[in-house]
């Protein structure tokens, strides 16, 4: 099993961006801090799980466990659907690679609980 850890930050709305991916599991350990372009924070969520599943869809089809302390993304990934006009086109994007995995599950965590992906994504705005 891939346990995916993620992250968005966003210094203003909108503003500097980042996103942070932390993968671990299977014999593997990723980190990934990256900029984004200046977004709100929301935004910043859905494109860091976005940009975790596509890393993880590199390492495996079988079982994939993602955690985020968005419960916006993960409401919108249990329901598969979200109001906003600007995440439904993420979101659909999302979908189309969960449905690539044999079982794929999604948590809500407390941030104190996503310590890894949040200094990824907040080292990304200082880039």
């Amino acid at each position: 099993m891939i346990e995916l850890y993620v992250d968005g930050a966003s210094a203003g709305n909108p503003g500097k961006s980042g996103i942070g991916i932390f993968v671990k599991g299977e014999g593997h350990l990723i980190k990934i801090s990256e900029s984004i372009d200046p977004t709100n924070n929301h935004t910043a969520e859905f494109l860091a799980l976005l940009r975790g599943l596509e890393e993880v869809k590199k390492l495996t089809t079988g079982i994939v466990s993602a955690r985020s302390d968005s419960q916006l993304v993960v409401m919108a990934v249990e329901k598969r659907f979200v109001k906003n006009e600007l995440f439904k086109e993420i979101l659909a994007k999302i979908i189309e690679i969960i449905d690539l995995f044999d079982f794929f599950f999604i948590k809500w965590i407390p941030d104190s609980e996503n310590r890894a992906a949040d200094a990824l994504a907040k080292e990304a705005i200082r880039k």
